[in-house]
């Protein structure tokens, strides 16, 4: 088939859950003999050369600037779009699409998220094939969750109504679509809530099984605790400063030797100034796997977010034994005490990271299993499968 892709961002390097997700579909879909376009807004956050996924896709590039602007945002309080997804519209991407569409015909044109889900009335109006869209999250969730969560009265303030705003959004342009690739059952769920009547699919992100083979040579440090993940995301900072306040204060206390290690791109100035003892904030880490294995056990403190956490799926790929939150697990077939440990309270956190240090938590027993479901639910060779079945089944 001849399959267009098209990204709010190039999906490459996969270090973050968006980009992964996007490049193994891409990847995955030129694997299985399939040509590959991706069309992807060139943001200056995430900018890369188009070279980058030469050997997998033809890349067409469209620099936009999606930067944070108070101005924009304000004037954006009087208009239908939310500020969120107007960052991403633009008259160059309109052009390029219809450039790359007056020339070529494809197959499946697949949308990848809610930030470039307002060009699927040009895709329609210029193409006759089927426009999918790959849902990453029930995006006014997020933003609902963080509202909640907010202390500050006219941040939350400005949180609902954003939340407000996406929501509407999202009820009007998911029915625009000919079906929907949901990343988890509860977001299909809460699709049909909103009004959503086109088909949707559930089909979870997966890995690349072949990136997360445990290396025997790197041994974890004893009673060591890591966080990665994107630093310069509102959900992951609000539940780091979450475990740091609530949980960390507590253990650091009693546990002497204990270490926590974080990780992930963009740390802001509050978490590089931290000067914690034994907390040590690496920053951006060239290669995730082998951060991972250099650590025992896995934290993953999120209280707001949506969609599934793609961090979580690679750290059982490797086998960790992983401490979670229910928003954090969210999506994931999983079992807390089997494969997975999961509490929203601060004390059970502290408890299992006690039971950890003093070796009576079965860490090795609940890595094993999370290997074994990684392997047998996650693997991208099977999540490709799932794609190129909803796209035959809505080939024109």
């Amino acid at each position: 088939m001849k399959i267009l892709q098209l990204c709010p961002r190039i999906p490459y390097p996969p270090h973050d859950g968006g980009a992964i997700a996007m490049y193994d579909v891409t990847s995955n879909l030129h694997a299985e003999g399939h040509e590959v376009t991706v069309l992807a807004i060139n943001t200056p956050k995430h900018f890369q050369p188009a070279q980058v996924l030469e050997d997998k896709a033809h890349v067409i590039a469209v620099p936009v600037n999606t930067d944070l602007s108070k101005h924009k945002a304000f004037f954006n309080l009087f208009k239908a779009v939310p500020y969120n997804i107007e960052r991403f519209i633009s008259k160059d991407v309109e052009r390029a699409l219809t450039e790359l569409l007056q020339k070529e015909t494809f197959d499946i044109i697949q949308v990848e998220g809610l930030f470039v889900a307002y060009y699927v009335d040009l895709l329609k109006q210029l193409n006759k094939a089927p426009v999918i869209m790959r849902s990453h999250n029930v995006e006014y969730l997020i933003w609902e969750r963080l509202a909640a969560n907010e202390p500050n009265l006219l941040k939350k303030i400005y949180l609902k109504y954003l939340a407000n705003g996406i929501k509407n959004f999202e009820k009007t342009y998911l029915n625009k679509f000919s079906a929907i690739a949901a990343i988890t059952e509860e977001d299909k769920n809460r699709m049909r809530e909103l009004g959503c009547t086109v088909p949707i699919e559930f089909i979870p992100a997966g890995v690349e099984i072949s990136r997360f083979q445990t290396n025997p040579e790197i041994k974890p440090k004893s009673h060591s605790l890591f966080i990665i993940s994107s630093l310069n995301w509102l959900p992951n900072l609000e539940g780091i400063d979450w475990f740091l306040e609530n949980v960390w204060k507590t253990v650091a206390k009693t546990l002497p030797k204990l270490e926590l290690h974080i990780a992930g791109k963009s740390p802001p100035k509050h978490l590089l100034e931290l000067n914690l003892p034994n907390v040590t904030v690496h920053g951006f880490v060239p290669s995730a796997p082998e951060f991972m294995q250099q650590y025992d056990l896995m934290l993953v403190p999120l209280l707001s977010g949506g969609g599934m956490r793609i961090k979580i799926i690679e750290g059982m790929a490797l086998g960790k034994c992983i401490l979670t939150t229910p928003v954090g697990a969210e999506g994931i077939f999983c079992e807390s005490g089997k494969d997975i440990l999961i509490s929203e309270k601060p004390e059970a956190w502290v408890k299992f990271i006690t039971d950890y240090y003093e070796g009576s938590l079965p860490v090795k027993t609940v890595g094993e299993n999370a290997q074994k479901l990684a392997a047998q639910v996650y693997d991208n060779k099977r999540i490709i499968r799932k794609f190129l079945k909803l796209y035959e089944q809505h080939r024109a």
